[in-house]
């Protein structure tokens, strides 16, 4: 049996430069369907690290938001080290266009327009209570002053 190799354990976490979105890699399914796995990376890996609550809260809203700027997002599910997401997409993106769009989606996210986390409650959410609206507030505009790359290791600010 071969040995699988999963392409973010050989990623040399200390020479990125967060936040970021990369493409990880462009899978063909045996019926010719293709999908696009995006690194989005939006804290330093092994320096901070969203709290649950705040990442949770990310997670609902750019479920909705994200798909409402563009076509093709099948999920968004957060890293174990809680520093980012996963993007999979049916559509190819190249980084800088997904970087202006979550730019453009933490806008929203900073903004006094969102009031409410969605699908929050327990028939909705498997962990309704561990949401911080506020935190993912703050992550937002903290994740903007810094600027999104669409370079993980050279700083190319959209």
């Amino acid at each position: 049996m071969s040995e699988t190799v999963v392409e973010s354990f050989t990623l040399d976490h200390t020479k990125v430069k967060a936040p970021y979105v990369r493409v990880i890699e462009t899978q063909s399914g045996p019926n010719g369907g293709t999908i696009t796995n995006y690194d989005l990376r939006l804290t330093q890996p092994n320096e901070t690290a969203i709290e649950t609550g705040g990442l949770h809260t990310l997670e609902h809203l750019f479920a909705g938001l994200v798909r409402d700027e563009i076509d093709g997002i099948i999920d968004m599910s957060p890293f174990g080290c809680r520093t980012g997401f996963h993007v999979i997409s049916w559509v190819n993106y190249d980084s800088e266009t997904l970087a202006k769009v979550f730019k453009k989606v933490l806008e929203k996210i900073a903004s006094d327009d969102i009031t409410e986390v969605p699908a929050a409650e327990i028939e909705s959410c498997g962990n309704y209570k561990d949401h911080s609206l506020h935190s993912a507030k703050e992550w937002a505009k903290l994740i903007l002053a810094q600027g999104i790359s669409s370079d993980a290791f050279e700083r190319h600010v959209v």
